[in-house]
């Protein structure tokens, strides 16, 4: 879905700027893409601040369009986290035109992020039948983070994002491996630090605290999921390989692969094969998409079924939600393939 910038946003916009306080006032003003990101940064930027989100949790991120407010606050601000227009090609635009001024901070570019390549269903069986999770078409980003503000080079990424990606490209559900969550953070604190430095001693120890709740709890899930390893599930669109690829689990297809498209019949019918043939335990479905072709892909079978959530759709917006959205993932699967 395109971003319109419309007069009546124009007329908006330019009287909030004209209420809008100082370009640099005591503390940065800060905004994020999606909740899982505002989550990392609200918890780097506790006592002091608090960051302003895009996308709410009940949207998808592929395909959004933004509120006159929403466009308010990318106008103010002095800094933007978020994933990159692998996951948001429609955001591109606004940025250069509402945030021209503001540091953007594009975390699938930052050298200590993990990313993976996008896959097949033919990739997520081999990988059932059993390859390798951790080291499975990773890679770390090895640029120096100071020359990706300039996202120039990502220019063309709007033919092969979400709205039509030809899984050629980076799968952008990186915050789904909690390790990038943790590399994240330190990022998040050192920037806050360099644009306030008053504050940057809380942003430090902030960013500690963090790291230890999500390495803490990454450690209970991977001992929570330990004896599920074998089991085999699919999942509504496959945005799940960074979790499934930390945690060691078994993704055996996705009904979708192209967010933004309806699948063929014949797909559909691979889906449904899949399930035979690998003794399928479970099917997610996601609150942000119709239940309807998971109805369609189950129908006649004792396959169970559970909704995934790595939006947070189901948890208030907020610090907390982060380390919700990585649990709430765990126990969902948990349940489902014991149960």
């Amino acid at each position: 879905m395109l971003y319109y910038y419309t007069p009546s946003m124009a007329r908006l916009l330019a009287s909030v700027a004209l209420c809008a306080s100082p370009a640099f006032a005591e503390t940065p003003r800060v905004v994020t893409d999606i909740p899982p990101v505002h989550s990392l940064v609200a918890q780097v930027m506790e006592g002091v601040g608090t960051p302003d989100l895009v996308i709410p949790a009940s949207a998808s991120p592929h395909s959004y369009s933004m509120r006159p407010s929403q466009a308010a606050a990318l106008q103010g601000a002095d800094l933007v986290f978020w994933i990159g227009t692998e996951l948001t090609p429609w955001l591109e635009q606004p940025l250069e035109n509402l945030a021209n001024s503001a540091t953007k901070i594009a975390l699938l570019d930052h050298k200590a992020t993990t990313t993976r390549a996008f896959r097949e269903l033919e990739d997520m069986v081999e990988a059932d039948d059993h390859e390798d999770h951790a080291d499975h078409g990773t890679h770390q980003n090895h640029d120096d983070h100071a020359d990706h503000e300039d996202h120039s080079d990502h220019a063309d990424h709007g033919e092969h994002g979400h709205d039509g990606h030809d899984h050629d490209g980076v799968d952008p559900h990186a915050w789904l491996d909690p390790q990038n969550a943790v590399a994240w953070v330190d990022l998040i604190a050192d920037t806050l630090a360099a644009q306030d430095p008053e504050n940057a001693e809380r942003y430090k120890a902030n960013a500690n605290s963090t790291r230890a709740q999500i390495l803490q709890t990454s450690a209970k899930i991977a001992d929570d999921l330990k004896p599920l390893h074998d089991q085999s599930f699919v999942v509504f669109h496959d945005a799940y390989q960074y979790f499934e690829s930390r945690f060691n689990l078994s993704a055996v297809g996705s009904i979708v692969l192209n967010d933004a498209s309806q699948p063929s019949p014949a797909r559909l019918s691979q889906i449904q094969a899949v399930l035979q043939e690998h003794n399928v335990a479970c099917v997610f479905t996601e609150a942000q998409f119709s239940e309807k072709l998971v109805n369609t892909v189950v129908e006649g079978t004792d396959v169970k079924r559970a909704e995934l959530d790595p939006l947070g759709a189901s948890y208030e917006t907020g610090s907390a939600l982060y380390l919700n959205v990585i649990k709430g993932l765990a126990e969902q699967i948990k349940n489902c393939l014991t149960r």
